[in-house]
């Protein structure tokens, strides 16, 4: 078992207190599925009968809409799309969302990259922001860890790919993702949740909202174990969310949110390439390696309404967070980022604008220590770490011919990044970074009818190192690497999105051209990856929804995503492929039924493996996955799902950690999830 750190709340007890409510809301979920009562319901998508978290469509056709007046890649998922999933992570929310990569490799860990943003970080996060209700949960050196995202809780998620994401003052390659929770509005009464299945998985959720005058409050509690599909896998998690609704008169309304999360993970590693094919079960039990952690994040946001034209938007934030991850060494990190954001958003016949701005400050407390099987030995290294990210940006469009647009807009990001090292066993130095650039865009938005568009833009983007590209470990010695410096890039992008008859479609076509891109390189495991910027590096590729309704009651949906991300006359690399991504993806599903009782085969194809090194020397094969999931309705305010995996129970590797040149002895690759079957209920009263 893994130490666990005091929190950084100043509450010993809190995670006897998560465990103490983790086992409360289980049983709460598992009692569920045996005392029911039936209760009509209308999902966020309108169909007759589907018992989901919410009963009200406001926010999600908001949200579509803005979507839709975007000149470029963007789409929204609602809850009702992934609800007969067992959502462990985001990749089981975002897996019919366009041009998002997400690969699992244990647990809750997952990669996450749109437009090969943060290709080779398989760890924590980078080239994303991470929004929950339009706040940041990035840390303010622009990391952070998704797994503080909670799908389950999601009215829906807004999914905007690069540059269009300015709107959340996100100048990053890839973009932004934000996840939208109910309302007491929206989602009134009580609904419960219970999940069950394979690697003795239990999940369950309790939500309740109301509204009463000019208040409303929504709240929802989530409890998951898992003994994991590989060796040294366990998880367990607590997870809470709620948030207080009070109009302020006619035009004010000032919304409080409260997150806390208790999430423990063990890590099984990587393996062989061998050894996932043959043995994906295998963990590695070496220095009892897990990631926890402990938050609590305390949010508002206030919104007033200018009349018919415009809207301001503002409010602060903060996030307390205490993370425990032995590795290589024990990390044992305890940080504050605090910060606030406006907004306006204003129009008046042809021309509409937005100005917005951002600041976040962050402070660590950073410690190693010798990881003695998972307990903290001999300190190592002691250091105070700050860090600060600002941005302003603004965005113009004008309206020459109701079908046109015309968007012009830029975000100017500014930052820094300090470690002062109090301690340290091997050499270490202090030292400071700062960086600021201006990211332009020029987009067109066509619509030659209400239901086709047609759209183009060109923009730069950059991303600034955080702490773990600056301060990195090198031959024994935690070292200031003043040489790491930002990531640029200039991205032509041109797409379509529309219904016409039976079809709706999303495609996007991208190329970006990038200088100084953040690489990582595996160099064993006792050491972490290495960061490196690269010379020249293209990103291009295609990215495409296709969804046919092919009667009432059989729908066809499908993704494919082509990327060819290439070293662009490397002085070493030459013009080799990047590593880790395939360059296709090709995911299915037949839905066939009604909300009464339905069945959905999917089918998850990689016909080919993608490169595991720079140097192009040794690929992965590709495979297909097969599932099913499964719904029916036993009455009003009463649904059971079943989501059943790898029914083939496929051998294959899933993800890789980049190396230069990989080996036979290479432990680098993770095997795709094995075979599961989970099941569960949904409740509302």
């Amino acid at each position: 078992m893994s130490e666990y750190p005091r929190s950084p709340f100043g509450l010993p007890s809190f995670r006897w207190a998560t465990r103490a409510l983790a086992a409360s809301c289980l049983t709460l979920a598992t009692a569920a599925q045996a005392e029911i009562a039936p209760i009509a319901t209308l999902d966020s998508s309108g169909r007759d009968g589907a018992t989901i978290i919410v009963t009200g469509a406001k926010q999600a056709s908001e949200a579509e809409k803005q979507a839709n007046a975007t000149p470029g890649g963007a789409d929204v998922v609602g809850y009702e799309d992934y609800a007969d999933k067992s959502p462990v992570s985001l990749r089981d929310a975002l897996a019919f969302s366009p041009g998002v990569y997400l690969q699992p490799r244990y647990g809750q860990e997952v990669r996450i990259s749109i437009r090969g943003s943060g290709i080779s970080r398989g760890f924590h996060m980078r080239g994303l922001t991470l929004l929950q209700d339009g706040i940041p949960i990035n840390l303010a050196d622009d990391n952070g860890d998704f797994q503080e995202l909670e799908p389950i809780f999601f009215d829906h998620i807004e999914i905007y790919r690069g540059s269009n994401a300015l709107r959340f003052g996100s100048g990053t390659l890839g973009g932004a993702i934000n996840g939208v929770t109910p309302t007491g509005r929206d989602a009134a009464g009580l609904y419960l949740r219970g999940d069950v299945g394979t690697f003795e998985t239990v999940r369950g959720l309790a939500s309740y909202g109301g509204a009463s005058g000019a208040f409303d409050y929504w709240a929802a509690i989530s409890a998951d174990h898992s003994n994991g599909d590989r060796e040294h896998a366990r998880r367990d998690s607590v997870r809470f969310h709620g948030n207080v609704g009070i109009r302020l008169g006619d035009r004010v309304l000032t919304r409080f949110y409260a997150s806390l999360n208790a999430i423990d993970q063990q890590l099984p590693g990587a393996l062989t390439m061998d050894g996932a094919l043959t043995r994906p079960k295998t963990g590695n039990f070496a220095g009892d390696q897990a990631r926890d952690i402990d938050s609590v994040r305390v949010q508002n946001r206030t919104t007033v309404e200018l009349g018919a034209e415009g809207t301001l938007n503002f409010g602060a934030f903060i996030n307390r967070k205490s993370l425990f991850h032995p590795i290589f060494q024990v990390i044992d990190q305890e940080s504050t980022d605090a910060g606030g954001f406006a907004r306006l958003d204003y129009g008046s016949g042809p021309f509409s604008f937005t100005l917005g701005g951002e600041i976040r400050r962050g402070s660590t407390r950073a410690r190693q220590y010798v990881n003695n099987s998972g307990k903290r030995g001999d300190l190592r290294l002691d250091a105070d770490q700050d860090a600060r990210a600002a941005t302003l940006y603004a965005e113009l469009r004008f309206r020459p011919a109701p079908q046109l647009s015309l968007i012009a807009g830029a975000v100017y990001a500014n930052g820094w990044r300090a470690r002062e090292v109090d301690y340290s066993f091997a050499p270490a130095q202090d030292g400071r970074l700062s960086f600021e650039q201006l990211s332009p865009k020029f987009g067109v938005l066509f619509e030659p009818s209400e239901r086709v568009q047609f759209y183009a833009n060109y923009s730069r983007s950059a991303e600034f190192p955080g702490f773990g590209e600056i301060f990195q470990t090198v031959s024994g010695t935690s070292a200031f690497i003043g040489t790491i410096g930002a990531q640029t890039a200039w991205t032509a992008e041109a797409g379509t999105r529309g219904t016409a008859g039976i079809a709706s479609w999303d495609v996007s076509l991208y190329r970006s051209r990038i200088e100084g891109e953040l690489l990582q390189y595996d160099v064993g495991p006792d050491i972490p990856a290495s960061t490196f910027n690269a010379g020249k590096t293209i990103h291009q590729g295609i990215e495409a929804a296709l969804s046919l309704q092919l009667s009432p009651w059989a729908r066809l949906r499908q993704i494919w995503q082509y990327s060819d991300f290439r070293f662009d006359g490397d002085p070493v690399f030459g013009n080799n492929r990047l590593p880790v991504v395939p360059r296709h993806v090709y995911r299915t599903e037949l839905r066939l039924g009604t909300d009464a009782l339905h069945i959905a085969p999917n089918v998850e194809w990689v016909p080919e493996g993608p490169w595991a090194d720079y140097v192009n020397g040794t690929k992965a094969d590709g495979y297909a996955l097969l599932g099913v999931t499964a719904g029916a309705s036993l009455a009003s305010g009463i649904d059971l799902f079943l989501d059943a995996r790898n029914l083939t129970d496929r051998k294959a590797v899933g993800d890789i950690s980049a190396a230069i040149a990989a080996n036979p002895a290479s432990a680098i690759y993770y095997p795709v999830e094995r075979r599961a079957i989970f099941g569960g209920a949904r409740l509302r009263f």
